[in-house]
């Protein structure tokens, strides 16, 4: 169990420096640099998010603060330019853990992906389809601004109910606005 920690706390620390996206990767790369054996048990991604939010408290405070501020102010943007598609702030933003690196994540929900990527042309708003995903996934639309990427999620309605984790924050505009105005 203490292997585990050590683990998280140092794929944390590659996510946070490193701009390592890859999860699985960034564990990986702990393992290796732990010497610790190939097939040790690595941790879940919830015990990366508290590494990472254990790793933002020690490191930086204020410029995490700042930089999930920066996120989060653009993220409201963009729920605002998509209020049409039923937005949702998720992920590392939405939480908390993101590190300067992460996406901004807003689910949308759209019978066809059509209808986003023609909302975004209409727009005048560049984007580019997010590489290397399963076809099984919902598609994603990316689009890269001076604050970062955001990551465009979209979901039939179907879809949007069965999301893969119930605990993870959802924030549509208006709580994310209060959000902002609580936090400074």
């Amino acid at each position: 169990m203490q292997d585990r920690a050590r683990i998280a706390n140092l794929a944390a620390r590659l996510i946070a420096e490193h701009g390592i996206a890859d999860w699985s990767l960034a564990k990986r790369k702990a393992v290796r640099q732990l010497l610790l054996p190939e097939r040790t048990a690595l941790p879940g991604d919830d015990e990366i998010e508290v590494a990472l939010a254990a790793h933002h408290a020690l490191f930086g405070s204020e410029r995490h603060a700042e930089t999930l501020r920066g996120q989060r102010e653009e993220a409201l943007a963009w729920l605002r330019k998509l209020a049409a598609f039923e937005p949702r702030l998720t992920g590392g933003v939405a939480a908390g853990w993101a590190t300067a690196h992460s996406d901004i994540r807003i689910d949308l929900v759209a019978d066809d992906s059509k209808a986003v990527e023609l909302a975004l042309i209409n727009q005048r708003i560049d984007y580019h389809p997010a590489p290397g995903l399963p076809l099984a996934a919902a598609p994603e639309l990316c689009i890269d601004t001076p604050r970062g990427g955001v990551r465009l999620v979209i979901r039939t309605r179907q879809g949007a109910r069965q999301r893969p984790r119930r605990d993870e924050p959802r924030l549509d505009a208006d709580a994310l606005s209060e959000l902002l105005r609580t936090d400074g």
